[in-house]
């Protein structure tokens, strides 16, 4: 029982690290892009405000909440070999 304390503090704390490094290398990503189409475009007024305001919407897109995987997709992988060595 401790030995599964264990191994789930330790995967929570390394899952949230990898969730803040992808996190911040997809928004990272993302301000690069809104970033090259105010360039292509040749926009005029105030481009921090432009990419500001891509980036808001960034934050309630799907992609977003997808990067949640990280959580969701170790867990579930976990469980699926905890169940088939132990019941199958």
């Amino acid at each position: 029982m401790f030995a599964l304390l264990r191994l789930s503090v330790i995967g929570f704390v390394v899952l949230t690290i990898v969730y803040f490094i992808l996190s911040l290398y997809s928004r990272s990503v993302r301000r690069g892009k809104l970033e090259a189409e105010w360039e292509e475009e040749g926009m005029t007024g105030d481009r921090d405000a432009f990419v500001e305001a891509g980036l808001q919407d960034y934050d309630g897109s799907l992609r977003r909440k997808l990067i949640l995987g990280v959580y969701i997709v170790p867990v579930c992988l976990i469980a699926l070999i905890i169940y088939l060595i132990n019941f199958h």
